[in-house]
């Protein structure tokens, strides 16, 4: 073989995606059997249109730098290969003399991965492929959590932090939607912006409960009446006990991404709930916010756990393909606390399949998150977590006006 590497990037930016990549490169080029380290173009695209890049010539300190910077160096995709598009991709693999591939991405890009293996096997080509996994919704299986989503939880935590002191001057009801199609996740995160009892957000909902609109306007009738106030976290892909999106009952016209799926973002289940808010239970100052591309790669909200976690993943995975001899996606299972310990998962075991919140992470009430999942959670946000204060409000006796 001619020791040529391929790394690319799948999917969705992160604020750690680059840790990954480039801890897979400097791995690689430690190897005196690679002779050159390639980077694809917007990933399996730039696969198929044979635009890859010498990574070998990269110096060490730019590539570290690289590192330290948020979203996808490489570019990325959202094309979802069959099995008639993997076919291509290990032509080019094939014909460039690529024998380790390694794809950084979530469950779709597992699954590409898998594929591609199983096109090498049958050609009796020597292809080692390795999944390196990234996503900000946590939704892999096995792995306790995923690259990517300490950072975007830390950034989510914090922006509720923020919006509950604003919302605790000014006084109203505030909807922040967050990122999320099948698993809460992200939402959840927002319960580690809390300080005091009475703090925002006071409603999380989740896609792992069945929304109901009169149940979220009785909600929110309560908490008003109970704070004055009421911030609630709703996640993106919120639907019906039938699974019906949210987004797509309230919404006049519906639209679909590239890949058929109902469009969740853009700001829409945001203002639907706003203005649901605003008939039905006659308040007038509420405002919504979708966080969107904002919880994704955030410049100077990133945990330097996550951050150590994403390089090590990279690094592992060329160590398992240099000293092993099967193909799979890296793990990251919880030893201690607080402590990793990184596994090569056979691909069936991740791909296509979808981790959801745990009930024990989920209170009761289906609003709220429960003191196991702040557990799971805290340490992954890193160093350095801000908190917020309150005066004490000692008040001064009146004299012109009797209580």
């Amino acid at each position: 073989m001619s020791g040529k590497v391929l790394v690319a990037q799948g999917g969705g930016p992160t604020a750690v995606i680059n840790q990954s990549v480039v801890g897979a490169v400097l791995e690689s080029r430690k190897f005196r059997s690679v002779d050159q380290v390639y980077g694809a173009l917007h990933g399996v695209r730039g696969i198929i249109d044979e635009d890859m890049v010498d990574l070998t010539q990269e110096t060490t300190h730019n590539l570290e730098l690289v590192a330290e910077t948020p979203s996808s160096a490489l570019g990325s995709t959202r094309e979802k290969p069959d099995a008639a598009y993997c076919k291509e991709i290990f032509k080019v693999l094939k014909a460039h003399g690529i024998d380790k591939f390694f794809y950084v991405g979530g469950n779709d890009s597992s699954d590409t991965v898998r594929i591609v293996a199983e096109e090498a096997r049958k050609a009796a080509y020597d292809l080692r492929c390795i999944h390196i996994p990234k996503t900000i919704d946590n939704d892999l299986v096995v792995t306790d959590h995923c690259p990517g989503y300490p950072s975007a939880a830390r950034f989510v935590a914090q922006a509720f932090m923020g919006v509950n002191l604003d919302n605790a001057a000014l006084k109203g009801v505030y909807i922040g939607v967050v990122m999320g199609r099948h698993a809460g996740f992200l939402t959840a995160a927002a319960a580690l912006g809390k300080k005091f009892p009475d703090d925002g957000p006071h409603l999380i909902y989740m896609p792992e409960r069945a929304f109901d609109e009169d149940r979220f306007l009785a909600d929110v009738k309560a908490a008003y009446e109970k704070h004055g106030r009421c911030i609630v976290a709703v996640s993106e892909g919120i639907a019906d006990a039938d699974g019906v999106p949210i987004a797509t009952k309230l919404a006049e016209e519906i639209e679909h991404d590239a890949h058929g799926n109902v469009q969740l973002g853009g700001g829409a289940l945001g203002d639907l709930l706003v203005e649901l808010v605003k008939r039905r239970l006659g308040l007038k100052r509420v405002r919504g916010d979708t966080f969107g591309y904002l919880q994704r790669s955030f410049v100077g909200c990133v945990s330097d756990v996550d951050q150590r976690e994403a390089r090590e993943v990279g690094e592992k995975a060329v160590q398992f393909a240099m000293f092993g001899d099967q193909d799979g996606s890296v793990t990251i299972h919880r030893t201690g606390w607080y402590s990793v310990d990184y596994r090569l998962t056979p691909l069936v075991d991740i791909a296509g399949k979808t981790r959801h919140m745990p009930d024990e992470f989920i209170a009761d009430s289906g609003t709220d998150v429960t003191d196991a999942f702040r557990l799971y959670l805290r340490p992954l946000l890193g160093r350095g977590m801000p908190d917020a204060y309150r005066l004490r409000t000692v008040p001064v006796p009146k004299i012109l006006k009797k209580d």
